[in-house]
C-alpha cells in the first residue's frame, strides 16, 4: 500500500487538479507564437491552461521564463500523468522521509527547473529550427527522483504493483525509468529527462561533499 508523505501528496494533488482543469478548459489559438495567422495549424490549438503553463521553444513569442516552473505541473494525456505520479508515489516518500519536507521540495524543484533549463539550452545551441511543440510534464523531476533513489537506497526491496514482484531499488529504477521513457512517446523532450538526471546527480554530489552524506 502506498503511503504518501505531505509534500509528495500535495505535488500529486496539484498535478491531478491541473490535469482535470485542462480537460475542461477552452481551446486557444497559439499560432501567433510563430508570427503566423490564425488557423496556421490545428496542432497549435491547445487548451489555454496547457498553452500558457507548458514551456514553448525559447525562439517563439510564447516563451516566458515562468514556464520553467509551471511546465512540470501540466501533462498531455492520462498515461503521461498516471505513470509520472505512480513513480512519484512509489519512490519519493522514501526521500521525503529521509531528507525532510523542505529539502525534498528543494530537490524536486531544482531537478524539475534544471531539466527545463537543460532542454532549453540544448534546443538553443544545437537545434536551429523552431519546433511547434511545447515541453510539459513532471518527467524531468521524476527522473531526478529515480536517480536519487537508486543512488541512496540501491539495495532497498521495493514491490511493483503490476506485476506484483519485488525488486531491489537499483533494478526498480531502471524498470520505472524505461517504462516512463517508452510510454512518453515520440517527440517528447527526452533531453529534459537527461537534464533531471544531471541536476539530481550534481545536487547530490554537492550535498555529499558538503556534509559527508546525502543529507
Amino acid at each position: 500500500m502506498l503511503r504518501l508523505t505531505p509534500v509528495v501528496r500535495n505535488i500529486i494533488m496539484i498535478n491531478v487538479m491541473i490535469f482535470i482543469a485542462t480537460l475542461v478548459a477552452p481551446k486557444g489559438d497559439f499560432n501567433y507564437c510563430f508570427g503566423a495567422g490564425a488557423g496556421f495549424s490545428d496542432y497549435l490549438r491547445h487548451d489555454v491552461i496547457t498553452g500558457y503553463l507548458s514551456m514553448w521553444n525559447v525562439r517563439t513569442d510564447c516563451f516566458k521564463p515562468y514556464q520553467l516552473f509551471t511546465y512540470m505541473f501540466v501533462h498531455g494525456d492520462f498515461f503521461h500523468i498516471f505513470f509520472n505520479m505512480l513513480v512519484m508515489a512509489s519512490t519519493a516518500p522514501v526521500l521525503e522521509n529521509f531528507w525532510g519536507q523542505k529539502r525534498f521540495l528543494m530537490f524536486y524543484l531544482v531537478t524539475g527547473i534544471g531539466a527545463g533549463v537543460f532542454h532549453l539550452l540544448i534546443n538553443l545551441f544545437f537545434f536551429e529550427n523552431i519546433t511547434y511543440g511545447t515541453m510539459l510534464g513532471a518527467s524531468g523531476a521524476v527522473y531526478g527522483i529515480l536517480m536519487a533513489f537508486g543512488m541512496m537506497f540501491p539495495n532497498m526491496e521495493m514491490r511493483l504493483l503490476i506485476p506484483p514482484v519485488s525488486l531491489k531499488a537499483k533494478y526498480l529504477v531502471w524498470v520505472l525509468g524505461a517504462v516512463t521513457f517508452l510510454l512518453s512517446g515520440a517527440g517528447v523532450a527526452h533531453f529534459a529527462h537527461l537534464g533531471g538526471i544531471v541536476f539530481a546527480f550534481i545536487l547530490l554530489r554537492i550535498w555529499r561533499h558538503k556534509n559527508g552524506t546525502y543529507f
